[in-house]
């Protein structure tokens, strides 16, 4: 192996940014180079749902559901505010939709848009549905042996460890709608009879979500020939001249110098799992409480800063209530479970502080602003009784009679707690017994009537999208009566931190005055958020991170420059 590499642009990590980025030089005929840090490629975009959010796409318009981009600028302006300057908010909606159509067009990248709506329905210009895409399910033969070289699914999109969703699905069966039955069986017996595919491996030969997303990104980069070097981490980046010209990178254990003639994109996410960082950066308490691949530990700040970038929203995470299992090493995030009936979060003191079906990242906000000593909010518990238990699942908890109990996994058994009265849970989570009684029974109050005037649980419509449409008036809202009664402790816990580099409207990197950093772009969560200290709607995250890496890559190679 050479110790000197030379590429037109080279990029650092292997996420759906850093992919698209690479994808759109590599289309205008640059040459480019992939490394990653990681023994797999994808990062935790791989492992993710996939979902993008963008505003009037060609397919949203097919399907009868054309968007006002002013609208759509004046929805995230009202919720991110002065944090990101106005500039950089018309880029992603400007052009959002043309990153989607050119891989349309170009790539084997291929979405649906999805009547999923957006988290903040009470913000003028939010839609109910239409701008969250779903990435279209990809066969796994035809990646070859890339499939093994792909990070996994996140255990928790995991049916029986064995296979995953589309969105539309993934409603169905946890929410156990109708019709949720009759596709579990249609998917677990596709799965079982691929009998060629179980020879090879236990996973499913369809792949949706994140797999899909990342899967159909590597087919488009084999198809223009650009290599993809694992298990290599960027050691430094390379400045002359106050440019960036490059970075060293370890591959092999050899150290290799990769010069970038056009530039260097940083898309190695975010510093979710470097400890000290996180203690540094984000309010406390704080553990390593993230669902991201355990590789993110902040090398794009750290190569960023040591060259003088300027960064921004540190304190900065995409949050969400989960919940960590014994011999895994990244969070369980909630996204559904907590909009489900008869369950309610409580804090320390045995109170109720939240609007339970509210977004994830909101949800995992609130235990943060909540926080007090009088009552403490990490941990929560996440509290739900035997009717729940008999009708959803609630991680590798698969919906089950309390008879069934015994045949939980170990791990989740070991975090949960029960008991046959709502005063004995109460003692077993160690709060107080009558604080927690009188905050059950006021809930269940409500709850007869369908309404939650504490908190308005079930009022927007993204609280009810993922409700029980069996139970009315208020999907989302039953008693908490039927014992025995469980709860598990929950955890401000984060789908990656968005805080990082500062970018402007092109990805530049910008320095600590703010004046762009030659040849350097980051995005995804290497960088400041587009959206913030916010989250739209799904797909908030990897929509962006696609959108800046399309602009990096066509900034840095000068396509309509």
């Amino acid at each position: 192996m050479a110790a000197n590499e030379e590429v037109d642009l080279l990029v650092i990590g292997s996420g759906a940014g850093g992919l698209t980025a690479a994808f759109t030089a590599a289309d205008v005929g640059a040459s480019v180079l992939v490394v990653e840090k990681a023994a797999k490629f994808g990062g935790t975009s791989a492992t993710s749902g996939g979902g993008i959010w963008i505003p009037n796409s060609d397919d949203a318009r097919a399907k009868g559901h054309a968007d006002d981009p002013g609208e759509a600028f004046g929805y995230i302006k009202a919720l991110i505010g002065d944090d990101v300057p106005d500039a950089k908010l018309h880029a992603y909606i400007d052009n959002a939709h043309r990153m989607l159509s050119y891989l349309e067009q170009k790539s084997e990248v291929h979405y649906t848009a999805y009547a999923y709506a957006d988290y903040h329905m009470d913000v003028a210009g939010a839609r109910g549905g239409w701008r969250t895409h779903d990435p279209i399910p990809l066969m796994a033969d035809r990646l070859g042996k890339d499939f093994e070289r792909m990070e996994p699914p996140h255990t928790l999109t995991l049916t029986f460890g064995r296979f995953t969703w589309t969105m539309e699905e993934a409603k169905l069966l946890l929410t156990m709608s109708p019709g949720a039955k009759s596709l579990l069986f249609k998917l677990m017996t596709r799965y079982i009879f691929d009998i060629p595919w179980r020879f090879k491996t236990k996973r499913s030969r369809r792949l949706t979500g994140g797999n899909a997303l990342i899967g159909r990104l590597k087919l488009s980069l084999d198809q223009k020939g650009v290599p993809l070097w694992l298990n290599a981490p960027m050691v430094e980046l390379l400045r002359e001249n106050g440019r960036i010209t490059g970075a060293i990178v370890e591959r092999d254990g050899q150290k290799v110098t990769v010069r970038a003639r056009k530039g260097v994109v940083l898309a190695s996410g975010g510093f979710d799992h470097n400890l000290a960082l996180r203690q540094k950066y984000l309010p406390g308490p704080t553990g390593d409480w993230s669902a991201g691949v355990p590789t993110n530990t902040g090398d794009a700040l750290a190569a960023g800063t040591a060259v003088g970038a300027g960064t921004d929203l540190l304190d900065s995470a995409w949050w969400g209530p989960g919940f960590m299992l014994e011999g895994e090493d990244r969070a369980r995030i909630m996204f559904v479970e907590r909009a489900l009936p008869s369950s309610i979060i409580v804090n320390q003191a045995g109170k109720r502080y939240m609007n339970e079906a509210a977004s994830y990242h909101v949800a995992g906000g609130e235990m943060h602003r909540a926080n007090s000593p009088e009552g403490p909010t990490v941990p929560s518990w996440f509290v739900f009784d035997a009717r729940y238990r008999g009708k959803y699942m609630l991680g590798p908890m698969m919906a089950g009679k309390p008879s069934a109990d015994k045949r939980i996994p170990a791990a989740m058994r070991k975090i949960l707690r029960k008991s046959d009265t709502i005063e004995g849970l109460a003692r077993e989570m160690g709060v107080d017994p009558a604080a927690f009684s009188a905050a059950v029974a006021r809930f269940n109050g409500f709850a007869v009537k369908g309404e939650d005037p504490d908190f308005h649980r079930g009022v927007s419509a993204y609280d009810r999208h993922y409700g029980d449409a069996s139970v009315s008036p208020n999907p989302t809202l039953a008693p908490i009566e039927q014992g025995p009664f469980y709860a598990i402790p929950i955890y401000p816990c984060d789908l990656g931190t968005n805080g990082g580099l500062s970018t402007d409207a092109n990805a530049r990197v910008l320095d600590t005055e703010g004046r762009p950093i030659d040849g350097l772009y980051a995005i995804g969560n290497a960088s400041a958020a587009a959206m913030g200290r916010t989250y739209p709607g799904a797909g908030a995250t990897l929509g962006p991170a696609m959108t800046f890496g399309w602009l990096a890559a066509r900034h840095a190679t000068r396509v309509n420059q």
